[in-house]
């Protein structure tokens, strides 16, 4: 995301200060000016409709909006059992991490277990409002299928009457970002492990049909040693062997050409946005400037010359020559190929000798007094609107609680 929006820039005025970047932040025509550096969904061109042209599952997604779903629908999700919220002998609620796109994501712990995890809670209205239900389902049913070290691990998902859960392990460690904030740049030897650890995690998850859509500093948290997490798979989609996805989102620094131009586009989406994030992790900078807009973005991108500044070792401007092809078919986008990367000659990609070494350089970094203020960029309970503890604690479990409907559709819940 380039020199006219570099670390300084980011750091300025509220909207930066906090992070909405978990899942979608709107349906089609949203205003994104206002937003630069965080997740979203874009609209296409005035008078381009190619759904017609596409399988029936891609022009769903190529429409970039659902249908509203029957009223009973806010409550009859069998990816999500129905449950009370756990009383305050079982978890207590510590604080607030970060505010996601329809509600806080909270610090808990259980008391039972002695465990502490980050609990996001998304309002059931505002995921109708913004028409993601589908996602939101979609979100689950991938994470149920990611347990890899270097991916952040869904522990718990629940549903009460206006409220959906899901639990996550918690990482007092922080996101890659705030450790950019912190050190302004790291040197090529630190993001050597870093890129070991994000190629393991996205071979893993591309081998599963799985394009995750938003790989950015944001959504790399780092465990209790600095081992980082890939997390926030909101955006995230299975795709069919062969398929290709069109909706036009993430993180508009980040986004690969193909991605800009509205698709096809696939899991080599995933490499170049890889590529942006160690660019940036080393410089200091985002090879591009962010534009408010995916055509104007597209055509800085497209004008980018690729010309990789002189301090790279050669070995970095090989790997990113190639994470950075404007063609996705000549990009480098599978982990076999990346591990015969220059760069990563002598690197083990064996998980457990990974995560074996503490990471020392972010464990100083953790340390530094500004590390708090960083790490929370404004976020604090203040922020969040409509937001009730005590309404979540009284949130009803029997299905004649959740919804006098359910009757009336002769459905029945699951546990």
């Amino acid at each position: 995301m380039g020199s006219e929006i570099s670390r300084n820039n980011t750091r300025k005025g509220p909207a930066a200060q906090r992070r909405f970047s978990h899942g979608f932040l709107s349906n089609v025509g949203i205003s994104i000016a206002h937003r630069l550096g965080h997740s979203a969904v874009f609209s296409r061109p005035v008078g381009v409709d190619d759904r017609v042209l596409l399988p029936p599952e891609d022009a769903a997604e190529a429409s970039g909006s659902e249908r509203t779903p029957p009223a009973y629908i806010s409550v009859f999700l069998p990816e999500f059992p129905q449950r009370r919220f756990p009383g305050q002998d079982h978890f207590q609620i510590l604080g607030v991490i970060a505010k996601g796109s329809y509600g806080p994501i909270l610090k808990v712990r259980d008391i039972c277990k002695d465990k502490t995890y980050a609990l996001k809670v998304l309002l059931k209205s505002e995921i109708l409002k913004r028409g993601v239900l589908e996602q939101s389902k979609e979100d689950i049913i991938i994470q149920r299928q990611l347990k890899h070290p270097f991916i952040h691990n869904l522990q718990d998902c629940w549903q009460t009457q206006r409220h959906l859960f899901i639990m996550c392990d918690y990482c007092s460690s922080g996101d890659l970002y705030t450790y950019w904030l912190l050190k302004g740049h790291f040197v090529e030897d630190e993001v050597r492990l870093f890129a070991a650890e994000l190629g393991s995690a996205l071979g893993f998850i591309h081998n599963l049909g799985i394009i995750h859509r938003d790989i950015k500093m944001e959504n790399i948290l780092l465990s209790d040693r600095g081992h980082l997490r890939l997390s926030d798979f909101g955006l995230s989609r299975r795709l069919k062997r062969g398929g290709r996805a069109f909706t036009i989102c993430g993180t508009i620094q980040y986004m690969a050409p193909e991605v800009l131009s509205g698709g096809p586009y696939s899991h080599a989406a995933d490499w170049w946005s890889f590529g942006v994030m160690l660019y940036t992790l080393v410089t200091g900078e985002f090879p591009v400037p962010a534009e408010p807009d995916h055509c104007l973005m597209l055509k800085k991108v497209k004008d980018f010359p690729n010309v990789l500044p002189e301090t790279f070792s050669s070995a970095l401007g090989s790997l990113l020559t190639e994470l950075l092809c404007k063609n996705p078919v000549n990009r480098l986008r599978n982990l076999e190929c990346f591990k015969m990367q220059a760069f990563l000659r002598g690197t083990s990609f064996d998980t457990y000798i990974l995560q074996k070494t503490p990471v020392e350089f972010i464990l100083k970094l953790r340390a530094h007094p500004d590390w708090a203020a960083k790490s929370s960029r404004g976020s604090s309970l203040d922020h969040f609107d409509n937001f009730d503890c005590d309404q979540i604690l009284r949130s009803p479990t029997t299905p004649a609680e959740l919804s006098p409907t359910l009757t009336n559709v002769g459905l029945t819940c699951t546990a």
